[in-house]
């Protein structure tokens, strides 16, 4: 998974993305940063999983059905490759 893009996203822990590269913004809520924050580092599906799991009671069938989710949401708005 390319995840490149989101390493030069603004993004604040009050839900603000900001895309410099397109000049689009985007809202995203906690989770969802917390998310995007950690693709940007490098981090794949099971060390999210574990992090997610460490902040939040969801249980992993929970989680990667809404993962995969929001991965597609996040490859529809190019910013990242699956």
């Amino acid at each position: 998974m390319e995840t490149s893009k989101l390493q030069n996203l603004a993004m604040n822990d009050n839900g603000f993305v900001f895309d410099p590269n397109s000049g689009y913004s985007y809202t995203s809520n906690e989770t969802g940063i917390f998310i995007m924050k950690l693709l940007a580092q490098g981090k794949d599906k099971v060390q999210i999983l574990e992090a997610i799991q460490n902040e939040y009671e969801i249980s992993e069938d929970h989680f990667s059905s809404d993962f995969d989710h929001y991965l597609l949401m996040l490859e529809a708005l190019d910013l990242v490759e699956l």
